[in-house]
């Protein structure tokens, strides 16, 4: 994980889609910060996950920047940031799929890769149309926080 960099960290206090199925979208705002601070065992000090329930898999989430930019060219979206994929953790540098069931350090707070951040259909009006599509195998990285610390942006 040396050569992965935090472009963005995102949280939100509310679910804008989770749980939402047959409902419309709410309107939570996702903030970015210079800093998130993650508490082993219960996720992110102030987002919506946080103390969610016991041995949740998606504590924190990460998201590519490559994977981004590439959605962004192959759908002709321009104008919206990866905030609107609602995941905390935006990187560069890496393959996060490589870190399904392993455990890595990131600025000295240890995670363990869990699975998949799957899209789904809310992705289509997140983003644009066809981003569920393009993000199958792409969607992200779910983790587990094993030890608690503070990711900044760098």
């Amino acid at each position: 994980m040396n050569s992965l960099v935090i472009k963005h960290l995102f949280l939100s206090p509310g679910h804008n889609f989770f749980g939402r199925h047959g409902q419309s979208a709410e309107s939570f705002p996702i903030v970015e910060r210079e800093e998130l601070h993650c508490v082993a065992g219960a996720g992110i000090e102030g987002d919506r996950f946080f103390n969610f329930k016991p041995n949740y898999k998606g504590q924190i989430t990460f998201f590519s920047e490559e994977v981004y930019q590439d959605l962004c060219a192959s759908l002709h979206v321009h104008d919206r940031g990866p905030e609107v994929l609602r995941r905390n953790v935006i990187t560069k540098g890496a393959d996060l799929n490589e870190f399904i069931g392993a455990e890595f350090d990131l600025q000295g707070v240890r995670f363990l890769g869990t699975g998949e951040c799957a899209p789904c259909y809310w992705m289509d009006q997140a983003f644009g149309p066809g981003a569920e599509e393009k993000l199958k195998g792409r969607g992200g990285l779910r983790a587990k926080i094993l030890t608690s610390g503070v990711l900044k942006r760098i």
